[in-house]
């Protein structure tokens, strides 16, 4: 199958209220023709009406949705040329696969309807099961056959509602390098819609992160979980610790001095927002390192726990004021702590960023696991 030529998708100022309930705030959004994009949040911010109104199945309060230049705000659903791959499969089990994955093209009249349902089956690696019926195949090879005939119709955007989340972890994260791939070869559209930021950060080119109806932060992978704007996306997309602290100065080698309950610490100037002087000190757990480095970033306490997970083993080591830090460290042959141990932790300035501490410091930290 060739790559396909879209517009870009574009939300401009587009919004959806539930009588007193705001469910998605005015949002300007734009869409890259032949990217994955993903849109990550917890339960009910947004992100599954966001995806429902691009999609025709629900009517946005205002704004418009565009693709390319043309305005399909007012199109009824069926004359879109979206097409959506739900969490439930949908398929039609009185039918072979195959036939599954024609049926629409067959209801328009398509004379080549076999020969792309079968070209279709192949980019999804299961040319093989075609005469089979839907019950004979695994969970995963149901999603693959969803996904085969939602792009045999070539839509100008492929939407992706949860289409992961019935799978268990190990066919889930197949499935994420299998989509990944499945997208750069068709060249389509992907919006994919999830509250597993895993999930959203191995697949997508973009990341909007959603909270409370508005998109918190946009960004790429790698940007929004280096550099992230809000405690809430600090949180949402992995582990950070967060150290309350002030800034002092400013150092000539691009380095800001701060104070962090009596301990002074530097983190780089171009991290801490313009003009904030009392921060929350960020620093992803896998930053940190046990033992002194040498460098000015260190503070002593007290392993609480030790968990192995294999590739890493991660610790809880308690501040002298109370607060648990997280470090995660490689197991790499390089000797573990074990609980009750007072240890060092130290981090280089780079690793290191800054948020304005005006912010809740636990926003979006126990909503990773949430679904919706």
């Amino acid at each position: 199958m060739a790559g396909h030529e879209s517009g870009d998708l574009r939300l401009a100022g587009i919004s959806k209220q539930f009588e007193a309930f705001t469910a998605v705030h005015p949002l300007d959004l734009t869409v890259p023709a032949g990217s994955f994009f993903a849109l990550l949040g917890p339960s009910g911010c947004g992100k599954t009406t966001t995806l429902r109104m691009v999609a025709g199945l629900e009517e946005p309060t205002g704004g418009r949705i565009l693709i390319g230049d043309k305005d399909i705000t007012d199109t009824r659903a069926y004359q879109r040329n979206v097409n959506t791959v739900f969490q439930s499969y949908a398929l039609f089990p009185h039918m072979s696969v195959v036939d599954n994955v024609s049926f629409g093209l067959k209801r328009r009249g398509d004379k080549n309807a076999d020969r792309k349902a079968k070209e279709a089956l192949e980019l999804v690696q299961l040319g093989e099961v075609a005469r089979k019926r839907p019950s004979q195949l695994s969970g995963g090879m149901q999603q693959r056959v969803a996904l085969a005939r939602a792009i045999v119709n070539r839509p100008d955007v492929l939407l992706l509602d949860e289409p992961l989340g019935a799978l268990d972890l190990k066919l889930r994260r197949q499935m994420q390098i299998e989509l990944k791939r499945i997208q750069s070869e068709v060249g389509l559209t992907f919006i994919h819609v999830t509250h597993d930021q895993e999930e959203a950060m191995t697949m997508a080119d973009t990341i909007a992160v959603m909270n409370s109806g508005r998109v918190e932060q946009l960004g790429d992978p790698a940007t929004l979980y280096e550099h992230p704007r809000s405690t809430f996306v600090a949180n949402f997309l992995g582990q950070s610790n967060l150290l309350r602290a002030t800034v002092d100065r400013g150092e000539g080698n691009g380095v800001v001095e701060v104070t962090s309950h009596g301990h002074r610490l530097e983190v780089r100037r171009d991290h801490v927002p313009a003009g904030v002087r009392d921060i929350w000190l960020g620093v992803r757990p896998e930053k940190l390192r046990l033992g002194d480095s040498g460098g000015p970033n260190r503070l002593s306490g007290q392993v609480t726990d030790v968990s192995f997970t294999g590739v890493a083993t991660q610790y809880l080591v308690r501040m002298p004021w109370g607060r648990e830090l997280v470090v995660v460290q490689q197991n790499d042959g390089s000797g573990r702590a074990r609980a009750g141990e007072t240890v060092t932790i130290s981090w280089a300035a780079e690793h290191g960023f800054a948020l304005d501490a005006s912010q809740d410091a636990d926003a979006g930290a126990q909503l990773e696991d949430d679904h919706g």
